[in-house]
């Protein structure tokens, strides 16, 4: 023993050199901590402890059940016919680390087994992590669940490691401090899987805790801007509102340096010599929510905060520090201390390198004059901006693409910095080719036509901008999804254009029943084809169902209820007749009967003929032409209508002599109109201007000695003569800047509207067609006998038997209708979905209309009232749904309530005038 003794502990000594940990006797070793080096467990010769070079033999691996042996060996670098020392050496030591840098163990240990004849046998014994079978997270939701799995990368299979167990922990725990839980406790607890071989599961468990809320935000330094305007521009960290109450006496200042230190460190920066006891008053009532902390928001809410400094003029404003702390209530206080600097001025700003336009127009566009404050974004936006109304947007319209501004601080004088801006217009760019892609349905030639950049004319910012507002109007894409890339090529100063489309559907089925007026219950089946083809009607292989990509608009609608009404309805249009201007021929055929018998219980309280009726035969051709001046907004559209009305026993007019016989509307109208709306179903942008004049032939004025107040009443309308104007005016207004992926934005709308129908001459009785009817959600069935329908929500349509109240409202008796009409609509519009299959907008209202018998009753003042909400649906199947909820303030009367001065309105296909 005495002997063997010094030989043992030199082992040992020269095994611990090596950095590994020898047991002589067995092979049981104990796991390392993490950032130690692991055990190895070695069986050394006894007698033998000198340091001798030895050939490994062999090597077997044990302890593992997942991993290839043969790949271990290769990691672990010790390969058979190596030669190593043993012991002493440090190839014991490396190859441990080697095994171990895999993380995939829990224990490493390298074992001799034999020594002969110089050669050397070992046994490198591995103790296996388990593998992930499962995890389960507990404490929350489903929907969080999903999203917290793919954040954190936990994958079944893979090895658990204490580094993994931390790095979910770090990741689940950032989420919801972002999230505004700040704190959020994460527990991973790993159990065995008794189902599964070397197999774990982990318990992932979440205790949220309360939203930080933000309490108070402290600013100091800013001595120049006030701390609402700073506090106004942290828009994700708004503290709480609150009422102060202020103590009946001055507070005691006190100078203790430990008090001092104590308020700083509780208030961050402020009163950092008041007492707890002094301060508490000014902080106590605390009343609303606050909004809740968000970290990422707060960062971004600090680079605006420096940003606005920017464009006050403090251009070397910084933020020294910032502080995020709990408050005594639990909420989060922030802390800020803000170095302003100096105000700056712009001084004199000169021109270099234009020589498209002069000095004088540039600093005219530029709108930025010697004194103003120093602001660089504005600056930078003069120079070059999306918005449109800066230098840039001048020289592109011209072609030059290529053009650039650089502004360079020439010379500081004190608080005033000069400028020179230096242009490089560069060649006047070409338009080599236009592509398009995306059109899965609509033929090429259908987006070409619309299109205002052709190849070899010069570039233009503004027929790029308006050739997406003509692609979007088509309605056969996403308008939130049409791309253009425009690609300039300098060598040879080309651009080519890259225009991208997404079809939408926009063919609309209508399979609706409604209560129509005093008809009853009416069914409508109607389909609408706005992208057909004519030309291959005859091709079987392009019905899908009907030929489509051609951008021409097919309307067939039919309604009915059985015997006591139905109505046929088919329209064509060709927007581009003839294929090269904008000419659009429209065609269209009606026809509508009406038996009174349904309803003249409800109205008369008797039973009329069988053989009453009412029927309409109408139909129109018009043709509309786009004009080069004022500008290629506007439109002058012809149309050419004829309407023939057949009536028997038909006392619906209230017209004494006028219940039986044949009326004929031959009449020509002439539109000018203007849209300059960005897109169709959520305009955000643009206005709508429309002004018509419909006139029949003068056949009074063709016979100056015929009195026709003499004849009968149903001679007189033989031949009906009148003549019509209406002007429609709307307006689009953006509120706000678009927010989110598909742009969302508040959107304000303003329309006012007229109209007048009058007599050539005094010797003729104005017929009940063709006259304005207000009220209601303007799509009555039963107003079948061509008349203006003005919707008016809030209130039924303005009828009523009692001569007193018509005298007062300006309403006729009976339903002769009205000549002279105007109406005020104002909106304020919000998209709650921008998606083209399910566009959402709700709304809300302000209404003004009213109705006058004749244009000496005319007064523009005397208007109905109502106010309301109301949700819209654009479905491409269904076309427009509409519910709105209007409250008539008008209608209220003395002891009755607002819900009687209430009515709801439906509206299905369009929007009602």
């Amino acid at each position: 023993m005495k002997k063997l003794f010094p030989k043992s502990l030199l082992a040992i000594v020269l095994c611990c050199s090596a950095g590994i940990r020898v047991s002589a006797q067995n092979k049981d070793t104990v796991a390392p901590a993490p950032d130690q080096l692991p055990a190895a467990g070695l069986s050394l010769p006894l007698g033998n402890s000198q340091p001798q070079p030895y050939e490994i033999a062999d090597i077997t691996i044990t302890g593992t059940q997942y991993l290839d042996k043969s790949l271990l060996v290769s990691l672990s670098g010790l390969n058979v016919g190596d030669k190593i020392v043993y012991p002493g050496g440090d190839q014991f030591a490396k190859a441990i680390q080697a095994l171990w840098g895999q993380r995939l163990f829990a224990n490493v240990a390298i074992y001799v087994t034999k020594i002969e004849d110089g050669k050397i046998w070992l046994e490198i014994d591995l103790q296996e992590r388990p593998r992930l079978n499962n995890f389960v997270f507990r404490g929350v939701k489903k929907s969080e669940t999903e999203e917290l799995i793919k954040k954190a990368a936990l994958r079944k299979g893979s090895v658990v490691t204490e580094s993994m167990k931390q790095n979910a922990i770090g990741i689940i725990s950032k989420h919801y401090a972002d999230k505004g839980f700040r704190n959020a406790v994460v527990t991973i607890n790993e159990r065995v899987d008794t189902a599964q071989v070397n197999a774990a599961d982990l318990v992932i468990t979440v205790v949220k805790g309360g939203k930080a809320k933000v309490n108070d935000i402290f600013i100091i330094g800013n001595n120049n801007i006030a701390d609402s305007k700073v506090k106004k521009k942290m828009k994700g960290t708004k503290e709480r509102t609150r009422f102060t109450l202020y103590p009946d006496s001055e507070p005691v200042w006190s100078d203790s340096a430990e008090l001092q230190e104590n308020y700083w460190k509780t208030f961050g920066f402020l009163y950092p010599s008041r007492t707890l006891d002094q301060l508490d008053p000014y902080f106590r009532f605390k009343l609303f929510s606050s909004a809740k902390f968000n970290e990422g928001k707060y960062t971004e809410d600090k680079e605006k905060v420096i940003a606005y400094y920017n464009t006050q003029g403090y251009r070397d404003a910084v933020m020294v520090r910032d502080t995020t702390y709990t408050s005594r209530n639990g909420g989060v206080n922030v802390s800020m201390e803000i170095n302003e600097g100096k105000k700056y001025y712009f001084g004199n700003i000169t021109w270099k390198g234009n020589s498209r336009y002069n000095d004088s127009l540039l600093t005219r566009v530029l709108g930025i004059k010697k004194g103003d404050v120093y602001n660089q974004e504005m600056l930078s936006k003069r120079l070059l901006s999306s918005e449109g109304g800066d230098i840039g947007g001048m020289y592109m319209d011209y072609g030059y693409l290529f053009f650039r501004a650089d502004p360079v601080e020439i010379g500081i004088h004190g608080d005033t910095i000069d400028y020179e801006i230096r242009i490089s217009e560069g060649p006047q760019a070409t338009i080599k080719e236009v592509r398009i892609a995306g059109n899965e349905k609509t033929n090429e030639h259908v987006i070409r036509r619309e299109l205002r950049t052709l190849p070899g004319e010069k570039f233009s910012r503004t027929d790029l901008i308006r050739s997406n507002r003509e692609i979007a109007n088509l309605g056969f894409f996403n308008p939130e999804k049409i791309g253009m890339d425009p690609v300039p090529n300098i060598q040879d100063g080309t651009v080519d254009i890259n225009y991208t489309v997404e079809e939408k559907a926009n063919d609309q089925l209508e399979l609706s029943a409604g209560w129509g007026g005093y008809i009853g219950l009416t069914g409508t089946l109607g389909v609408t084809f706005n992208n057909f083809s004519l030309r291959n009607i005859f091709r079987k292989e392009t019905w899908d169902p009907l030929p489509s990509g051609d951008g021409q608009k097919l309307s067939v609608r039919v309604s009915s209820n059985g015997k006591a009404y139905r109505s046929y309805n088919f329209s064509f249009t060709e927007p581009w007749l003839g294929g090269k201007k904008r000419n659009q021929f429209s065609v269209s055929f009606y026809s509508s009967y009406q038996n009174p018998n349904a309803y003249s219980a409800y109205i008369y309280g008797s039973t009329l003929s069988n053989s009453a009726y009412f029927k309409v035969l109408g139909g129109s051709v018009s043709l509309g032409k786009q004009l080069k001046w004022p500008d290629d907004y506007f439109t002058l559209i012809y149309s050419l209508n004829y309407q023939q009305y057949k009536l028997k026993n038909y006392n619906y007019f209230n017209i004494p002599g006028f219940n039986s016989g044949t009326s004929n509307n031959i009449n020509i109208k002439l539109t000018l109109a203007r849209s300059s709306v960005n897109q169709q179903i959520y305009p955000s942008s643009g206005s709508n201007f429309m002004l018509s004049g419909q006139f029949t032939p003068p056949y009074s004025v063709f016979n100056p000695s015929r009195d026709y107040k003499l004849e009968a009443i149903s001679e007189q309308f033989n031949f009906i003569e009148y003549q019509k104007y209406r002007f429609n005016a709307e307006w689009y207004v953006p509120l706000t800047r678009p927010k989110g992926s598909d742009n969302k934005v508040f959107v304000m709308k303003v329309a006012a509207k007229f109209g007048y129908i009058g007599r050539y001459n005094s010797r003729t009785t104005l017929s009940p067609f063709g006259r304005f009817e207000l009220g209601g959600d303007g799509l009555s069935n039963f107003a079948i006998y061509d008349r203006d329908i003005i919707s008016q929500r809030g209130y039924p349509v303005y009828y009523t038997s009692d001569p007193k109240q018509n005298q007062e409202s300006g309403q006729p008796t009976g339903y002769e209708g009205f000549t002279v009409f105007n109406k005020y609509v104002m909106e304020l519009r919000y998209p709650f979905s921008l998606n083209p299959s399910s566009t959402i907008f709700g709304l809300a209202f302000i209404e003004a209309a009213n109705g006058y018998r004749d244009v000496k009753d005319y007064n523009p003042f005397r208007l109905r009232r109502s106010a309301g909400l109301g949700m819209r649906f654009y479905l491409p199947m269904f076309g427009l749904l509409g519910f709105d909820y209007g409250i008539g303030f008008d209608r209220i009367r003395p002891g009755s309530g607002m819900k009687d001065a209430a009515k709801f309105t439906f509206m299905l296909g369009f929007e009602p005038e």
